[in-house]
């Protein structure tokens, strides 16, 4: 079953019962408020992740996930929530001091 784990909020598991979909959907679909700027359309930056583990159990980045590792306005490691899949397996991210709300009690 696939599984997202958020390490700095107090290692909440997410299980997923289908798979293709989109991280910052599945999320969203659980109740976490996880930042998104652009409606979702690849186009900020504003929702990426952390990616800590599980890089294989993701789709591959997409074009604006190219141009923005391009760009240096998102670095290794990081992808975009709204663009990256999550296929199967478990990922591990964090929420980065970028994107964090003032209303969420982080635990780091």
């Amino acid at each position: 079953m696939p599984q997202i784990v958020i390490e700095n909020l107090f290692n909440l598991r997410i299980n997923s019962t289908s798979v293709h979909r989109k991280v910052i959907e599945i999320i969203h679909e659980n109740g976490i408020d996880w930042m998104h700027a652009c409606g979702k359309k690849g186009r900020c930056t504003t929702c990426r992740i952390i990616l800590k583990s599980g890089a294989e159990n993701l789709s591959p980045p997409t074009k604006p996930e190219l141009d923005f590792l391009q760009q240096g306005r998102l670095k290794t490691g990081e992808r975009l929530s709204c663009q990256a899949e999550l296929l199967s397996g478990k990922i591990v991210v964090r929420v980065g001091e970028f994107n964090k709300f003032p209303h969420i009690n982080y635990s780091e």
